[in-house]
């Protein structure tokens, strides 16, 4: 029978918890354990959680958490969190496959620069969260681990690349989760699963690269219940790193303080679909809409709006630099044929496309991009954010590789159904990707919320009062119990 107090802490938000492991409400021994409960419960039925850790030696770190605060030394923001890491960053002594046969069997024998952070913050790993081979695509399937259930219906996709984050912390199997974003990564999981993620700015979050100096399309970020937790999450992410030379400098602590502010008289501005340009399966338009009315209620001004720009340009463009991207990244495995036969036939499309682009194309995209940021720069001089949906569809069946149509369009690459997340991906704005209801099919879909260069903070306070008028998360909680 379940116990009523393990399923209290699981039910605590990231800044709850941490408030109560601090004042020795809960130990961390109590929150391991409800929490391991809960996964080996409920993650057999959504495979969101892989290459999970010994419970024992779990407990024994819980612990050792335990007699750090008996001992009455400082601890860190995350004290004796369950975490599981998303498994595209390495963590020393887990599995580190990033959903590829060729690394099936690969131990992390180094910590990447966010885990190190969250393991100074107190954090206790528990294994990993599941993805598309090597994050490559919007739901996450993979043959090392499978497929990734949603929350809502583990017959759907729970999204990618950080799907297994997303449906961990919307059935409260960890507390929050890092994440990652290239092209939608931590806003359609949230959108498919009811919950928050946040995209930052390029250099909030400092993270290896082979190339450190030029701005990548994919940054790292958080997803959770609330965007509090996201914030406290935020706060030990972010910082400056002098491994990245382009690293934000500024004292992050100011996104786990309270996110409460007023916005009346805000000004929003609604893309929808950007003026026709992007296809949407039938209703998901409509709960985007619908949502707006709380922007409203919370005192904003919403108009429907869209810059004067062609956005088949601007996919264009992207498929240019993420073919680049990916390229720079995989061609050391395609080089190799032996490995070359175990990568999935997306990934061999975006390498070999990225192997046969010419400079011309290559500095045209970049400029393309730079058109874009100002073009949006300038249309935010009217408007203090951009709201647009977080994604083109609904949960779809997880057999499926990718949605063949959208709105009656047949999609012609593998991602093009996360079309509506490019515009703040190629812009480099912070998103907030925030629930918006749910479809006839009781499927949930979200919108996501464009802040200024840097605005994390500024998006993360719209989120609050979002969250707080809307109740999306704690009135509509997965049916998996």
């Amino acid at each position: 029978m379940q116990d009523a107090r393990q399923d209290g802490i699981t039910a605590m938000g990231a800044v709850d918890l941490a408030a109560a492991i601090r004042g020795r409400v809960v130990s961390c021994v109590e929150v391991m354990r409800a929490y391991l409960e809960r996964i080996h419960r409920i993650n057999p039925q959504v495979n969101a959680l892989v290459g999970l850790a010994d419970d024992a030696a779990l407990l024994r770190e819980a612990e050792a958490a335990d007699a750090v605060l008996a001992r009455g030394e400082p601890v860190g923001p995350l004290h004796g969190f369950p975490l599981a890491v998303k498994d595209l960053d390495p963590v020393r002594g887990l599995r580190f496959t990033q959903g590829s046969p060729i690394f099936a069997d690969r131990v992390a024998e180094t910590d990447s620069i966010m885990v190190t952070r969250l393991r100074a913050a107190g954090a206790i790993f528990i294994g990993k969260t599941n993805i598309p081979e090597f994050g490559l695509g919007s739901h996450s399937f993979n043959p090392v681990y499978g497929a990734t259930g949603n929350a809502y219906d583990p017959a759907m996709t729970g999204g990618g690349s950080s799907g297994g984050a997303a449906v961990a912390v919307a059935l409260r199997m960890q507390p929050v989760a890092d994440g990652s974003d290239h092209a939608g990564s931590l806003r359609n999981p949230p959108a498919f699963n009811n919950c928050y993620g946040l995209r930052p700015s390029w250099g909030r979050i400092p993270a290896e690269a082979k190339d450190v100096f030029s701005p990548n399309l994919g940054v790292l970020g958080a997803i959770g219940r609330t965007p509090g937790d996201i914030g406290l999450m935020l706060s030990v992410l972010a910082g400056y790193d002098p491994r990245c030379p382009n690293a934000v400098r500024q004292d992050p602590s100011a996104f786990a303080r309270p996110l409460a502010r007023d916005f009346r008289g805000t000004r929003i501005a609604w893309l929808g679909d950007c003026g026709g340009q992007i296809p949407f399966d039938p209703g998901v338009l409509d709960v985007g809409r619908a949502a707006l009315a709380t922007f409203a209620e919370i005192g904003c001004t919403v108009e429907e709006a869209m810059p004067r720009y062609d956005m088949e340009r601007l996919w264009q463009d992207w498929l240019v630099l993420r073919a680049l991207t990916v390229a720079a990244n995989l061609r050391p495995l395609y080089d190799e044929p032996r490995h070359r036969a175990l990568l999935k036939p997306e990934a061999v499309w975006e390498v070999e496309r990225g192997l046969a682009l010419g400079a011309d194309r290559i500095i045209a995209a970049l400029e393309g991009r730079t058109r874009w940021y100002e073009t949006l720069r300038r249309f935010m001089e009217a408007y203090d954010y951009v709201v647009m949906p977080s994604a083109q569809v609904f949960p779809f069946d997880k057999s499926l590789r990718w949605p063949e149509t959208v709105g009656g369009h047949a999609m012609d690459t593998y991602h093009r159904w996360m079309q509506i997340t490019i515009p703040a991906t190629m812009s480099g704005l912070p998103a907030l990707a925030v629930p918006a209801g749910f479809g006839e099919a009781g499927l949930p879909a979200g919108i996501q919320i464009v802040g200024p260069n840097h605005g994390e903070l500024a998006c993360l306070q719209l989120g609050a009062a979002y969250d707080a008028a809307s109740n999306w998360v704690r009135c509509y909680p997965p049916p998996l119990n």
